[in-house]
């Protein structure tokens, strides 16, 4: 059982969403909307992305990690690595 188990379809129905607004920026493209308005767009897709994230390294915080750092060792220094990794690279984008 993954961390996110109990949020699947709350994750599952943001990232419909997110597709969503993918495909209509490819519309506005397509339709040659206003850059700025296909931009702002993107920026909104951008961020309702990231939210999911959020959402996954939280539950994945107090699943995951939660019980690798209850067992100790080399288990839990691996997740803690694995998660420091993850969320820099997440604030880096």
């Amino acid at each position: 059982m993954q961390g996110y188990d109990g949020d699947k379809a709350k994750i599952l129905a943001r990232l419909r969403r997110v597709e969503g607004q993918v495909h209509a920026v490819a519309q506005m493209v397509e339709d040659d909307v206003y850059c700025i308005d296909v931009l702002t767009q993107i920026s909104a897709a951008t961020s309702a992305l990231k939210a999911v994230s959020v959402m996954l390294v939280d539950d994945h915080l107090n699943h995951c990690v939660r019980q690798a750092a209850a067992e100790g060792g080399e288990v839990a220094d691996k997740k803690l690595s694995e998660v420091e990794k993850v969320i820099s690279r997440l604030v880096r984008s």
